[in-house]
Formats: structure tokens, sequence, C-alpha cells
């Protein structure tokens, strides 16, 4: 086949087709970065409101699931468990800009981060892994993953989940349940260092821990598994880059939720969760239904640790450069539903083996998590 300029003509009419979200993506933050004020200041207005949230939220969404095809494509040619670590690094990036985006905006809001980090691991752990496991295994009895990788994970996650959410609760100083600087300090280093140690274990010398050499079916568009890399990686930074400024803009409909019409606190954390959340559940629930659940509890176990391993640091160092409290501790429903969830998840990846029932079990947590929003 010519390489000529029928041939190139072809590749970038193919291109525009395949990446014409990016096109919305720019166009809609040109858009808001030109008329932000008129955008924004008729809120009040139902319609109106529904209008601009419905718009941020599709095109921050539709870029977080743009950055997530081209992870895919990187992690096919890459292998585990660089594939899903590209993955959950771009999405936990996304997530840490999110939630500084809205704690900055708006009025003080301590518990945004805690709410925030909580609705991921719910989501995650119990909505995500659940329905992973209940499509995958309607096809079929059983379902086989490493062992060892999974027990590595929950190995870092229960601590780092217990240090950041349970410990606080019961650490109250005289300002409450505000980690002093001192604590703050001491956490951020335990969960960088503990990430970093994973990612060490991860991709060197117990990276087979988190393969799967089993044979199983294709849960998406075939991708070459020779190619060229570059322009996957400056597609997904080209993707990443507009959810940067949408996401503040995002921050805006959602302040007025919780500020103006008073609006369960939890809400905000729950918005930035689910966007986190749905493109990696994505990708784990298509890898599941191909029994391919190795790369799901990557995906799923890899997201939970990415996300307190690196969110709650970074969280800690906005809080102090620019003097905005957070509250870590979880109480009361909330305290109970995290520590049921860190049980269950124990058991579920204890035999290296999952079945329907487990699958069933986490989402009945999931539904219970969501109906406790509404009853606190």
């Amino acid at each position: 086949m010519t390489d000529g300029p029928a041939s190139h003509a072809i590749n970038a009419t193919s291109l525009v087709r395949e990446e014409w979200f990016l096109g919305v993506s720019i166009a809609t933050s040109l858009v808001f970065l030109a008329f932000q004020e008129q955008l924004f200041a008729q809120l009040s207005d139902p319609l109106w409101f529904t209008v601009i949230f419905g718009w941020l939220f599709a095109v921050v969404l539709g870029s977080a699931l743009s950055v997530v095809r081209h992870a895919d494509h990187l992690a096919e040619r890459l292998k585990e468990p660089y594939g899903t670590l590209i993955l959950t690094l771009a999405i936990t990036s996304i997530e840490v800009m999110a939630i500084s985006a809205v704690m900055l905006h708006g009025e003080n809001n301590p518990t945004l981060a805690r709410d925030t980090l909580f609705a991921v691991v719910m989501i995650i752990l119990n909505g995500m892994v659940g329905l992973s496991l209940l499509l995958g295994a309607w096809r079929r009895p059983e379902q086989q993953h490493n062992l060892q990788g999974a027990n590595a994970y929950l190995g870092v996650i229960v601590p780092l989940a217990t240090l950041s959410l349970v410990m606080p609760t019961f650490l109250a100083g005289p300002d409450g349940q505000h980690p002093s600087a001192a604590r703050q300090l001491v956490l951020g280093v335990i969960s960088v260092g503990l990430y970093a140690t994973f990612l060490f274990l991860q991709a060197g010398r117990h990276r087979d821990y988190f393969a799967d050499d089993s044979r199983h079916e294709s849960y998406g568009e075939h991708v070459p598994r020779h190619g060229r890399l570059w322009p996957h990686t400056i597609l997904l930074f080209a993707y990443m880059g507009p959810v940067v400024f949408l996401v503040e803009q995002l921050a805006r409909p959602i302040d007025y939720i919780i500020e103006t019409l008073h609006a369960p606190t939890a809400f905000g954390g729950v918005v930035m969760a689910i966007l986190v959340a749905t493109p990696e559940a994505i990708s784990a629930v298509r890898a599941s239904i191909a029994n391919n659940l190795q790369r799901s509890v990557n995906i799923f176990l890899g997201s939970v640790l990415s996300t307190i391993g690196l969110t709650v640091p970074a969280m800690l160092a906005v809080s102090q450069l620019y003097g905005h409290a957070v509250t870590l501790g979880l109480e009361h429903g909330d305290l109970v539903m995290l520590l049921l969830t860190l049980a269950v998840s124990i058991i579920t990846f204890a035999s290296g083996r999952t079945h329907l029932m487990q699958g069933a079990v986490h989402l009945v947590l999931f539904l219970a998590y969501v109906l406790l929003i509404f009853q606190q």
C-alpha cells in the first residue's frame, strides 16, 4: 500500500472521526472561558442550571472516557501492570484536579476530600466490584484471579484507608477533627511512601503477581500489539488538558447546590466520585465479561489504592498551601460502611476465585451506601 497523499487524507479523516469529542471539549472550554460570567449568572433558574450542569458534567465525563480509551490502547501494548498503572494514574490526576477546584472555588467545605474519598471507595469496592463479578459470573460459574496480587493491593489499601478515614475520628484535637500540621505531614509521608513501595513491587520484582497468562476473550476493539505509542500518549494528555479548566467551571454549580439549595454536603463528593469511577468501571466490567478478571482486579483495587495513596497527600498539601481546613475522619453509619466494605472485600478476594453471590453482596452494600446518603 502506497503512503501517498490519498493515504494521508484517509488517515486524517479517520482521526477526525475517532477523536471528534476532543473538538467538543476544546470548544466547550473556549465558550466558558469567554462567557463564564454570563453563563453562570442565571443558575437560580432550574432549567438553566440543569443545562449548564449537564453540559459540563457530560463533557468532563466524555473527556475522562476518552482518556480511558487511549489508556486501554497503551495497556494492550505495554501489558500488565503498566497498562493499568497508566489508567489509574491518569484518572487519579483528574480526581485531584477536580477536588482541588471545588475546594478552592466556593466556601470552605472541609469534608469534601473525605466525602469524595469515601464515595470513590464505596462506588468502586461495592458498585464496580459487584457489577463486574455479577456480570462476569453470569456467563460462567467461577472466575479466577491472581491471589497474590489481590492480597498485595488489600494489604496496602486497608492500613491506608484506616489511617486516612478511620483514625482521625478518634484523634480529635482542639480544632475538632481537622488534623494538625504535624499529623498531616506524617499521614502524607506514610501514604506516599507506601504507595511508592507498592509501585516498586508492582512494576519490579513481583510484577507477575498482577499478570494473568490464561487465555481470555477480547473485550473491546482489537488493538494491534505493535505500533507507535506516541499518538495515544499525546491524545491522552490532550483530553486531560480541557478537564483542568472544565472541572473548575463545574465547581460553581456544585457549590450552588450545596451552599444555596442546601443539598447534603456529600453531594459534591459523590459527583466527583462518579466522574472518576465511571470510566474505570466501564473498563473493569468489560474485562470481567470477557473473562479477564485479573485486569478488572488491577483496575478497581489499583484505583482505590491510588485514590487514597495519592489524593490524600495532594489534598493535605492544598490544605496547607491555601489554608483550607480538611476533615478526614468518617462518622456514624459511614464509618461502619467503610469497615464492612473492607472486611467483605478481604473475604471476596481471599480464595483467588469469585462467583455470582459475591457480586450480589457487594451490590447490596452499594445500595445501602446510596440510601444512607439521603438518610443522614
